[in-house]
């Protein structure tokens, strides 16, 4: 029997990472639509909280592909690099968060860098959520390779999407102007994207201004982290 989004997110309490329930209902939607006998592939995976949510809501003949290299950098905000230590740990806690989830033989973890695991990987994708590395160089890469691979019709899921600068710049570059993806919305940082843009040149308008449409939140967020990074104001990072 499938478990709820409630049973769903009750499994994750305790798993570290950064997805808020709304981002969390959004990745169980988007996996409990995806066709039957499809594919899940998410870019970054950290210690599994948004890849047990992936694994509990798809059907059970959906494949789900961890990519994550759990390699020490890229790890989570301001850690980008030198982090081989935690990133060890990583590696053992997903794992047993995914046993203790009871999803361990549903996923399949690729422990490569995301352009590594494209030769390791087949085939379209029906959903793919990208949450890797969020500088412009590879966030732009992640989108614009392993978007190529997704279906049409298909999903892609960006977080930190106008909250991370490398993130919203590669959003900027590649999916405002494309001619493929329709932006459908999103859940605080999280965007939606649909692979079926029309190719009127009204649909294609419409769809640059909906997403220019959330620069002003984007700086917002940008003024947030300053402050914090300066600290002038205490909080939780953005996402």
């Amino acid at each position: 029997m499938s478990k709820s989004l409630q049973e769903t997110m009750e499994l994750v309490d305790d798993v570290e990472g950064w997805m808020s329930p709304g981002q969390g209902a959004t990745l169980f939607d988007s996996a409990r639509n995806c066709p039957v006998d499809g594919r899940i592939v998410e870019i970054g995976s950290f210690r599994g909280r948004s890849t047990i949510v992936l694994a509990t809501a798809a059907d059970p003949s959906v494949e789900i592909v961890a990519v994550d290299p759990h390699a020490g950098n890229d790890r989570g905000p301001q850690e980008i690099e030198g982090f081989a230590d935690e990133a060890a740990d990583d590696h053992t806690v997903f794992n047993a968060n995914l046993a203790a989830a009871g999803v361990v033989d549903r996923v399949r973890h690729v422990r490569e860098f995301s352009e590594v695991a494209l030769d390791l990987v087949d085939g379209d994708v029906d959903v793919l959520y990208v949450d890797g590395a969020h500088r412009y160089g590879p966030a732009l890469a992640d989108i614009r390779t392993w978007g190529d691979r997704v279906g049409d019709g298909g999903t892609m899921l960006i977080h930190d999407s106008f909250s991370s600068i490398g993130v919203t710049l590669a959003i900027l570059r590649h999916l405002v102007p494309g001619r493929r993806f329709r932006y459908v919305g999103r859940s605080r940082s999280m965007t939606i994207y649909r692979a079926d843009l029309g190719g009127s040149p009204v649909a294609r308008a419409r769809n640059v201004g909906r997403q220019l449409a959330q620069l002003p939140w984007f700086a917002k967020n940008v003024g947030i982290k300053v402050l914090i990074s300066l600290k002038i104001v205490k909080g939780d990072w953005p996402y």
